[in-house]
């Protein structure tokens, strides 16, 4: 099986690696990775003392409703692999991998 891989206009061949997982364990919601990615991949959410994810309102902040902020990867289709996210987390959140193209 071979790899997804795009050819340069300096002819070199880049793989890119496509976000696989946010570890929001680690994640302290700074924001720094929403604001590199342009592709709306990621989306700032709460979690709950129970540990359920909540939505955030991004005009109010009900700070009752959660105990912490943290980043989701919300809509992963769109990542087009450039690992901004991953290079600018300072926690280190992020799990990220090739494609693989099926035959």
């Amino acid at each position: 099986m071979s790899l997804f891989s795009v050819t340069l206009p300096s002819g070199q061949s880049w793989i890119p690696r496509f976000v696989e997982r946010l570890d929001d364990t680690k994640c302290i919601g700074c924001g720094r990775c929403f604001k590199v990615c342009g592709r709306g991949v990621l989306e700032l959410i709460g979690i709950n003392e129970d540990g359920e994810r909540v939505v955030v309102d991004p005009d109010g902040d009900e700070y009752d409703e959660y105990e912490k902020k943290v980043m989701t990867i919300a809509h992963g289709e769109l990542c087009i692999g450039c690992m901004a996210c991953s290079r600018i987390c300072p926690k280190k959140c992020y799990t990220h991998a090739e494609a693989p193209i099926e035959a």
